[in-house]
């Protein structure tokens, strides 16, 4: 209970260039012994040389707090909504000639 109190406390600015948010269609996870760098990408169609949007450092701490929260998110999310389909393997279908 005192964690929760402790992050209602928490004042944090959120500018308007950052509210808007990064739109991703896949993730790139790369680690060394001290931090995890996650890249978020931005693939589309007819462009050949897909760029990163977004990249996130994370020590190994909050990285695994990070896999913890989302866990709990898409658990919450799915008692909502339905289960997510979780399929291993990776389809971006952007028409006859584009699949990666």
């Amino acid at each position: 209970m005192e964690n929760n109190q402790n992050q209602q406390d928490l004042n944090i600015e959120l500018p308007d260039e950052i509210a808007t948010g990064v739109f991703s269609n896949l993730a790139l996870i790369n680690h060394s012994p001290t931090e995890f760098v996650l890249d978020f990408i931005q693939m589309m169609p007819g462009v050949q040389k897909p760029k990163v949007r977004s990249r996130v450092i994370l020590t190994p701490e909050h990285a695994k707090r990070l896999l913890n929260a989302l866990s709990e998110n898409l658990k919450n999310f799915e008692s909502q909504f339905g289960n997510v389909k979780d399929d291993d393997t990776f389809h971006l279908n952007f028409g006859q000639n584009g699949q990666a």
